[in-house]
């Protein structure tokens, strides 16, 4: 099964697109009207992170896997979550394409979601648990808003 096999099977909201050059290493993921990308590569992980760490954004990664009965479960949940918290980035990060990148990650059990300021861990998700998620998302998002600059009325 190939990257876009594997990731239509885990997330049937997601789009696929790749490069021009036919290279399967580098796609460009979009939910419908959301903000999730796909990482196949440990360079598009790190592109990622610059990219929000740039513009101030909180990174929710999620580590799973195609073959996972509670990944497959909560990736719908994940996909109304990445349309509804635009100013949060959301990634996805398949355990089986990048092995070792998610061994360095120390993923016990998948799903596995990491919520990242500035690449560093803030909090951590084991398992696919709705309700949880839906908290810690909540949270992440309202401290993040909170800690931006209000305008000022004149």
């Amino acid at each position: 099964m190939g990257i876009s096999d594997t990731v239509r099977s885990l997330f049937p909201c997601i789009k696929s697109h790749s490069t021009s050059d036919g290279d399967d290493s580098t796609h460009n993921v979009e939910f419908a009207g959301g903000n999730v990308s796909l990482i196949t590569t440990k360079e598009s992980w790190d592109q990622k992170l610059a990219e929000a760490k740039k513009e101030g954004k909180i990174v929710i990664a999620n580590f799973s896997a195609s073959w996972c009965g509670p990944c497959r479960m909560i990736s719908p949940f994940y996909c109304e979550l990445s349309e509804k918290y635009l100013s949060l980035m959301f990634l996805t990060v398949d355990v089986d394409e990048l092995t070792e990148f998610s061994s360095s990650w120390d993923i016990k059990a998948t799903p596995t979601f990491f919520f990242l300021k500035d690449g560093e861990q803030i909090d951590k998700l084991v398992g696919a648990n709705k309700p949880e998620l839906q908290k810690k998302i909540t949270t992440v998002a309202d401290r993040h808003v909170a800690c931006e600059p209000q305008p000022q009325p004149q």
